[in-house]
Parts: structure tokens; sequence; C-alpha cells
């Protein structure tokens, strides 16, 4: 089996687009084997306080890295899927064998600005699988016209890469895994307990997913002692502290934040992997490795992003490739 590889997550969300332009740069001279990048257009709490558009920080950072990238996007609401599939395409075609794409079912926090009625999870699957099916098609090179949840008319993609790029389906439960199983390249899920995970993993397989990419993104933080880490955790990342549905479903950051007001740090523990012990780290990220990941995205919540890329390029990536 290929080595697992172990990327930095560009969050969009805390960060301007040109001071995650010099992270990920950073990130690839620190050792780092790959990147993820977020795809918002509010970000979760006023706290963080940025969104730039992620389409366009991709091909930046694709050129200015020798990384493989992968982004996540919500088609049929903020995007059309045959945009989607445009967007992709020019990215494969300009870096190939470098980029990944992941659909996931959307964010009202997103998604909500176009005005369209924002359905229930059941009809936000449907409406994802939909989607997916014609932005293969668009990719196969295909010409396409559709008319259901989304309206596609004589659609082709003109510039198309040799190879169309892995078409991963995102899911956090265990009942949109198995749904993604049946259409998606590979499955991208969320750091969890390794038994959930082991569930989840497991719905992927029994919907058709045995033997396809295995990609997780984790939500962690390090700082040089318990309390900066801790601290650092729930000033940024509190409003994902609240899990659910309710993560989907809240319109604008101030919602996030009224929500999450009662939110403490002690709490961060239960969604965010917090120490300042890179041994520690390294010891649940050991449990990813085992679970059968082939990619684990390490996404830094703190605002700290040179000393985690500095601390995990010389203390936590050299021990996990350590043999034995």
């Amino acid at each position: 089996m290929p080595p697992v590889r172990f990327g930095f997550h560009a969050s969009h969300e805390q960060f301007p687009p040109s001071e995650l332009l010099t992270l990920v740069q950073a990130a690839e001279a620190a050792g780092f084997d790959a990147a993820m990048s977020s795809d918002h257009f509010r970000p979760w709490g006023a706290a963080q306080g940025h969104s730039g558009l992620a389409w366009p920080w991709l091909g930046a950072a694709m050129a200015r890295t020798q990384l493989p990238i992968g982004v996540i996007s919500a088609p049929g609401y903020r995007y059309h899927p045959a945009i989607i599939a445009q967007g992709a395409a020019t990215l494969a075609e300009m870096f190939p064998g470098r980029y990944w794409l992941a659909l996931g079912s959307g964010q009202r926090l997103n998604e909500d600005i176009t005005g369209l009625a924002w359905p229930e999870k059941a009809e936000r699957n449907a409406r994802l699988r939909e989607c997916a099916a014609i932005i293969r098609a668009l990719l196969a090179g295909e010409t396409v016209s559709h008319h259901g949840r989304v309206t596609v008319v004589d659609a082709k993609l003109y510039s198309r890469p040799e190879t169309p790029p892995p078409l991963l389906g995102a899911a956090v439960t265990e009942a949109t895994a198995e749904e993604l199983g049946a259409w998606a390249d590979g499955l991208l899920t969320v750091s969890a307990e390794p038994e959930q995970l082991r569930k989840v993993i497991a719905a992927f397989h029994r919907g058709g997913g045995r033997g396809k990419r295995l990609i997780v993104q984790v939500a962690l933080n390090w700082a040089p002692t318990e309390e900066e880490a801790l601290a650092g955790a729930h000033e940024q990342w509190r409003t994902n502290a609240l899990g659910g549905e309710v993560n989907w479903e809240l319109r604008t950051p101030e919602h996030f934040d009224t929500a999450t007001r009662h939110v403490r740090p002690e709490d961060m523990r239960e969604s965010v992997w917090i120490s300042a012990d890179p041994g520690w780290h390294v010891a649940r990220l050991r449990e990813l490795v085992e679970l059968g990941f082939g990619e684990i995205q390490l996404h830094q919540v703190g605002r700290n992003q040179r000393a985690f890329i500095e601390t995990f390029g010389t203390s936590v990536l050299p021990a996990l490739r350590a043999p034995g």
C-alpha cells in the first residue's frame, strides 16, 4: 500500500487567502504531503472573520507548490453543478494527478445566500447525488441536459484533463456514508472516536465503497501549553462544538455565536483534539492510520499556524513515518 499522506488544511474562514498561500508553502517546506481547502461564503463565527473564495486560491496554491490538494464543495445551491465541473476540470487539466474534489450536501450558513429553500437532509442527499451524476458526466466529456432538482441544458466541457479528478463524497453519519458508496470514488469524513469511524467506514463499504479512497479531516489544536491549546480552540472553533444537525441548519455567523455562548473551554475536548504534547497527537493520528485512512488532513484550529507547522514538521510527521 502507498504511504499515508498527511495534509495541511487551509481554513478560509480563519485567515485571508494571501496568508493561507504562504502557510501552505510553509507546510510543504516542513514536510506535509498534501493540502486541503475549505469552501465557505461566511465564517462560522465573528472571531474567525474571513471567507475568501476557494477556487482562485486553489489555482494559486497548486502553482506555488507541488502538493496534491483537494476541496469540498456543495453543488446545487451556491454553485451550479456545471460550474463546479468546469472548475474541477480546469484545475485537473493544469495540475494532472494532484487535484481531488469532494462533494457534500452543504450547510445553510453558506448556501442560504441564493434564497433557495433549504431542504431537509434526505432531500439534500438526493440533490447531492443528482448533481454528482451531472458533474461526473461532464468530466467524462458528455453533453448533458437534465431537468430535475437542478436544470442543465446542452452543457459540455471543452477543456478537460486526460484523466478526470477523483470525485469523493463527504459524510459524517453512517447513513450518508452508505449512500455515498454507490457513486463516490472515495469517502471524506471528519475525526471522531475510532469506534464511530469504524462504523462510518463500514457503512461506506456496505454501500459499495469497498476498496475506494478514505480521507479524514482532523480538527486539532496544539500550543506550547495546555492552557494555550484549550484557549485557542475555544476562541476560534467553539462554533463547531454544537454537533448534529445544528451545524447544517443555522444561517449566519451571529446565529452560531449566539448558539455557542455557553460553550466552555473545557467543552472543546469533545470536538477538537487538544494537547500541548506532540507525542499525544502522534498516538491519536496512528489510530487513524490503523483504521485504513490513506490521507489525513490536519486542521490546526488555533491561530498559531506557523508554530504548528514547525512543530508537527519536526516532531509529529517524522514519528508517524518512522518504521514500526
